[in-house]
């Protein structure tokens, strides 16, 4: 008896140690291609921060850390700072920023508008880690306030026309606004949205990569809006021009960054050629 039951132990242990995985659990992300990614980009020399986060739709700064915790993905974490938003003075800016100081996240100011400018002090704006901008937000040549996502606020009576002056307003802001990175880039409406290879021209992309680099901007390649095209990041690292990666969460999903990492495969971005926080 002592022996058939010592039989039946040793068969079971033997059949349980050749399954497949019992003896080597699977890896931690096996199954997840996305994080998968973040993995092999990381061991290859890159720090993958996602420097455009907003605590938006409910999103909290511990289910940010969870997240981040999850993919392997480090965080930046921005107000909106300007006329109409959330942020609108220093008093705003300094509640803002010692509500979340102590947390583990680089410390970002979205500035909005071309007006934020003149509502904040320099010292409160140093505070923050980074401060960026885009060029969504501006006054077209007949003076009126233009927000690009907003369909009622954009008038587009010639698309060239619109671009030449669009363009000239991105140089604009990246000459004489103190910001390190600039987000969303070469955004389109959506009434010209499907034009924009057609619309981004040599000229118009030289103009405003010359202005990134000669002010010393970064510029941030955008998995929400997938822009900028491949062919802009290839013309912006030709001129030694520095990348970020930015989310732009309209809501609690901060997702894992899939457009700004295949650009980085595509457009064959080395670890040098990104720009962070010197927090």
């Amino acid at each position: 008896m002592t022996h058939y039951i010592f039989n039946k132990l040793f068969s079971l242990l033997f059949f349980v140690f050749l399954l497949p995985g019992c003896n080597n659990p699977a890896p931690k992300n096996q199954g997840d291609t996305r994080i998968s990614k973040i993995d092999s980009l990381k061991q290859a020399g890159f720090e993958i921060i996602d420097l455009h986060a907003h605590l938006k739709g409910g999103l909290t700064m511990e289910q940010l850390l969870e997240h981040s915790q999850k993919t392997g993905i480090k965080y930046g974490v921005a107000a909106n700072c300007g006329v109409g938003f959330p942020v609108q003075n220093d008093s705003d800016l300094n509640k803002y920023y010692n509500s979340v100081k102590d947390y583990p996240v680089y410390h970002g100011m979205q500035a909005e508008g071309r007006e934020w400018v003149n509502a904040f002090s320099p010292d409160t704006i140093a505070l923050f880690d980074y401060v960026f901008t885009d060029a969504l937000t501006y006054f077209d040549n007949k003076g009126r306030r233009t927000r690009l996502w907003m369909k009622d606020e954009v008038f587009v009576e010639d698309a060239d026309s619109f671009m030449n002056y669009y363009v000239n307003q991105i140089v604009e802001i990246l000459n004489n606004e103190p910001v390190n990175i600039y987000v969303n880039p070469t955004f389109l409406p959506e009434i010209i949205r499907e034009k924009y290879d057609e619309l981004w021209t040599e000229e118009r992309m030289r103009k405003v990569i010359d202005a990134l680099k000669e002010n010393n901007i970064a510029l941030e390649i955008n998995a929400r809006y997938k822009i900028p095209s491949a062919e802009f990041i290839k013309k912006a690292k030709e001129f030694d021009v520095k990348f970020t990666l930015g989310t732009n969460n309209g809501a609690n999903d901060l997702g894992y960054l899939e457009y700004s990492l295949q650009m980085i495969e595509e457009c064959r971005l080395e670890p040098g050629d990104f720009w962070k926080p010197k927090k």
